[in-house]
């Protein structure tokens, strides 16, 4: 059995910088498109230098594939509406972290009061460019993103124009907003499709399945595989693959992130076809988000068959998601 998925995209990518995205970036872009870029490095990607040389660096660890990366700026106040105007002939979207929520976060916004933030938004609001936002506050680990969701609702009514994407949502709580307000949406993860806490911490502690946000209940995972599998218009793929050094995530402190991008494609299909959903995985990872980010992506023809396929152990020294285990599905070409 085989599918054919076309020019599949990934809409929340970290791809790193110097030797860890010459090493990674070839597994998204043998498989993909296209892929939205996260702009939190050190320093973080604010100007438009920055986000032309940061993309200059990705088409050359990437060249040889047909892969287009989608770039991105991380949000500040202090954006003008002329800067701005400029910016979005070089981005796709700007980035709202929280500071300090997450990997290389600090510099975020602190002081979520909605004025304090209304210029940059008036202006991303009326020049239509995408707010994505990592949608956390600082409280207990399992309630950040419900707790976050305040502060979505109040978005999506005060800048009712402003397409604003919730990020690699990972609770029932936010598939709900995303039903109520017109101008939410969102990108899912396949971390978030597949496990829950207990996956992580359950029985002896995974390290490497430890991201942010941190995955949840079953009820939250259940919410989050029915409104994916169904091909509802306003969801996305967004990997958030996230890749860290394998001493890095097996630390007395060790990092947050997954890295997914080496099976996503193989799983996606296993998920999907398990649940007798295939025919809406080409709406799940490409062609809502075209509608979404309102972009064309260059042509391509991604094969998968319904044949093993053996998750490497290690990958450029970084551990991949599911590592050694085998998966049901397998791109074509991809070697045993």
């Amino acid at each position: 059995m085989k599918i054919v998925l076309k020019s599949p995209l990934d809409m929340h990518l970290h791809l790193r910088d110097a030797d860890m995205l010459k090493n990674v970036a070839k597994y998204s872009s043998s498989c993909f498109a296209g892929a939205i870029i996260m702009p939190n490095l050190v320093p973080p990607i604010t100007t438009i230098d920055d986000v032309k040389a940061y993309k200059n660096r990705i088409k050359e660890a990437t060249k040889g594939d047909i892969f287009e990366p989608y770039m991105t700026l991380f949000f500040k106040d202090s954006y003008d509406y002329d800067f701005l105007k400029e910016a979005k002939n070089f981005v796709k979207a700007i980035k709202l972290y929280p500071t300090g929520i997450t990997t290389n976060s600090e510099g975020g916004v602190s002081n979520f009061d909605i004025d304090n933030l209304r210029g940059t938004l008036e202006a991303m609001s009326e020049l239509e460019i995408p707010l994505s936002v990592h949608g956390e506050t600082d409280g207990f680990i399992l309630e950040r993103e419900q707790e976050f969701g305040k502060f979505y609702e109040k978005l999506a009514k005060a800048f009712p124009k402003l397409k604003i994407i919730m990020e690699h949502i990972s609770d029932r709580h936010s598939v709900e907003l995303l039903k109520e307000y017109e101008n939410l949406y969102a990108t899912i993860t396949l971390h978030h499709l597949l496990i829950t806490l207990d996956d992580v911490i359950g029985g002896s502690l995974k390290p490497h399945l430890f991201c942010k946000p941190i995955a949840k209940r079953y009820e939250d995972r259940e919410a989050l595989q029915e409104i994916a599998l169904s091909g509802y218009k306003k969801i996305m793929f967004g990997s958030d693959s996230a890749p860290h050094l394998k001493e890095k995530k097996e630390s007395f402190e060790g990092a947050a992130g997954i890295f997914s991008t080496p099976i996503l494609i193989p799983a996606l299909c296993e998920l999907f076809d398990k649940n007798g959903k295939l025919e809406n995985l080409q709406r799940f990872i490409s062609d809502n988000a075209k509608e979404i980010y309102d972009i064309e992506p260059l042509e391509k023809e991604i094969i998968v068959e319904k044949n093993e396929f053996l998750v490497p152990k290690i990958c450029d020294g970084v551990v991949p998601m599911l590592a050694g285990e085998k998966l049901l599905w397998r791109c074509q070409g991809e070697s045993q």
